[in-house]
């Protein structure tokens, strides 16, 4: 790996022909192209693998936010000398640019001053992420040069690499790898695999076969290759599915099944033309992994072409300690994409990078979050190594989790007493299951690291709609409950920010109105709450689309016309404008 030394801490990787130049390069490796603006920041999934693999050794340069009508911006770099590195950008371009009533976003917190549009051409509705942004940009890239391997990653790659559903379209997609055309598809968090990908071009081999990835084969290729492996399980086709959509909840719950339990399995899907072949998932990184891929040296700033991005804002001082959920909610993508299985940082690793961020120029003595996709996930292990579920927060909580309630506690003590730091906030979302498990990490997050309100996600209080949403039952009042007890005797007042959701699967008025009624009577206030939207990748959108139960298969309401989920979203709204807190 490449020595992580002060000059090159501060060295953004090449945005710009003139800064590919000043480090004497005529060509670089790798391209990697994404729909966001460039911050060489952790939180920032195009950023971390640029990073990697400069650590391996290759020249990475940085096409951010490419202008998209012709394919002149690809060419600002040359042609690389590997590949072409394509993604969105943080997020599906399709939640990017559209509401879950599919209504244009005004704003892109993920673009400089949050405007998603070019200067002042708004009217022209040119956007400077497209839609199915990874299909654009792989087609832009061969314009520019034929014959460079096009390899697609980033969420919108990794959720819509099967046939999958478009809530802006309102109609099913084939796998995106099919539409772009591309030579590979990198699932999941995708370090292993795209230094694999390297790894093989560098030395002129074949990229069939590596874990964690997708490709497209003929029927012909498929036969040769595949035809009598046993190893292999074949998903409802794209025929299939349009013909009889519940094929479509078939294949997401096989599709499920196979990422949380590490089958070893091959997924093939028949497209129009061609198929789809998943080759079984790259293992999750270890703590020492994780830990090094933190390590690299980021400059932790917006590049000088992309100034006052809002995402920079949130999460600048902020520490990624846990990756991966091991929750499954039923409308998240986070298992399929991070993985079920949970990994910890190192206490040492996320106190050096705390100290790095209390040494910054702009740093105001507040960490802004230690968290995740879930915070108080940190430290939490399965007590079998041979775990085929790994669907430890469902119906109920799994007995061989094993909740390690003193590494968090010690983290937060440890991060606090670092000279320059004043405040730890834990910011991101926590589960009330685990807090209820874990009293006194719950009295210290009250007491010293929450922000003004504490954020937790109940999401509904109907058992039905939370089984359908694979959430345990109803444990709001015994949470709120535990939480007022701890204010009262430790004379703090806590005020909790409860996120809800409206028209799920399954999910009727009656049920929003009881809702309703359980809130007014708990005293909270509503201000965070959204339709329920039904994004690729998740069980949730299978039974939006296919009108079943995830688990029994019978048929169920689905609030799918504008006037019921406007209907549904009108219940909160009547609620959220209480003043009681």
């Amino acid at each position: 790996m490449q020595a992580i030394t002060k000059k090159n801490t501060e060295i953004f990787l090449p945005a710009t022909y003139e800064e590919m130049r000043a480090r004497g390069w005529d060509q670089v490796d790798i391209i990697l192209v994404t729909g966001d603006a460039y911050i060489d920041h952790p939180s920032f999934g195009v950023a971390l693998i640029g990073r990697l693999l400069e650590s391996h050794g290759y020249r990475v340069a940085i096409l951010s936010q490419p202008h998209h009508d012709t394919a002149e911006s690809f060419k600002v770099f040359g042609a690389p000398r590997l590949f072409w590195g394509i993604t969105s950008g943080n997020l599906d371009s399709i939640v990017a640019n559209y509401s879950g009533n599919a209504k244009v976003r005004d704003q892109d917190n993920y673009s400089p001053d949050g405007n998603p549009y070019f200067g002042q051409i708004k009217e022209k509705k040119y956007r400077r992420r497209p839609d199915r942004a990874t299909i654009r940009y792989a087609s832009l890239a061969r314009n520019a040069y034929s014959g460079i391997p096009i390899i697609l990653g980033g969420i919108e790659a990794s959720l819509r690499r099967f046939v999958h559903f478009d809530y802006q379209q309102n109609k099913l997609r084939a796998s995106v790898l099919t539409d772009a055309k591309a030579d590979l598809l990198v699932y999941g968090m995708g370090e292993k695999a795209i230094v694999e990908a390297a790894i093989r071009l560098n030395k002129g081999q074949d990229l069939t076969g590596i874990p964690g990835t997708c490709v497209r084969v003929t029927d012909r290729e498929m036969e040769q290759h595949f035809g009598d492996n046993s190893e292999k399980i074949t998903l409802p086709s794209w025929d299939d599915i349009n013909s009889d959509t519940s094929h479509f909840m078939s294949a997401e719950l096989a599709i499920d099944k196979n990422a949380r339990t590490f089958s070893g399995k091959y997924l093939c899907q028949k497209q129009q033309n061609m198929w789809i072949v998943q080759f079984p998932p790259a293992l999750p990184l270890t703590t020492r992994e994780l830990d090094t891929i933190y390590s690299l040296p980021f400059t932790r700033k917006e590049h000088p072409l992309h100034r006052n991005v809002p995402a920079y804002g949130m999460i600048c001082h902020s520490i990624t300690i846990v990756r991966g959920c091991s929750g499954n909610c039923s409308f998240c993508a986070i298992t399929r994409h991070q993985g079920p299985v949970i990994t910890s940082r190192s206490e040492h690793s996320i106190l050096e990078e705390a100290e790095l961020i209390s040494s910054l120029k702009n740093f105001r003595g507040t960490i802004t979050d230690l968290g995740g996709p879930t915070a108080n996930l940190f430290g939490v292990k399965c007590g079998k190594d041979t775990c085929k579920r790994h669907d430890c927060l469902g119906k109920t909580i799994c007995p061989q989790l094993i909740v390690d309630e003193e590494s968090f506690l010690s983290l937060l003590k440890k991060v606090m007493s670092l000279p320059k730091i004043k405040h730890v906030h834990v910011s991101s979302g926590l589960r009330m299951e685990l807090l209820l498990r874990t009293p006194k990490l719950l009295e210290q997050l009250i007491l010293y690291h929450i922000p003004g309100e504490m954020k937790i996600a109940p999401e509904h209080t109907e058992d039905k709609v939370l089984r359908l949403m694979h959430k345990l039952p109803y444990i709001l009042p015994q949470f709120l409950d535990m939480c007022k007890k701890i204010s009262k005797h430790r004379r703090k007042k806590i005020y909790f920010s409860p996120y809800l959701m409206s028209a799920h699967p399954g999910c009727t008025v009656d049920d929003m109105q009881a809702m309703a009624s359980k809130i007014n009577k708990l005293g909270l206030a509503v201000r965070a709450f959204q339709d329920f939207t039904p994004t690729p990748g998740t069980l949730s959108t299978a039974m939006y689309v296919s009108g079943l139960d995830r688990n029994t298969r019978k048929p169920i309401f689905i609030p799918s016309k504008a006037k019921e989920r406007r209907l549904q979203r009108m219940v909160l709204e009547k609620i959220r404008k209480r003043k009681k807190r």
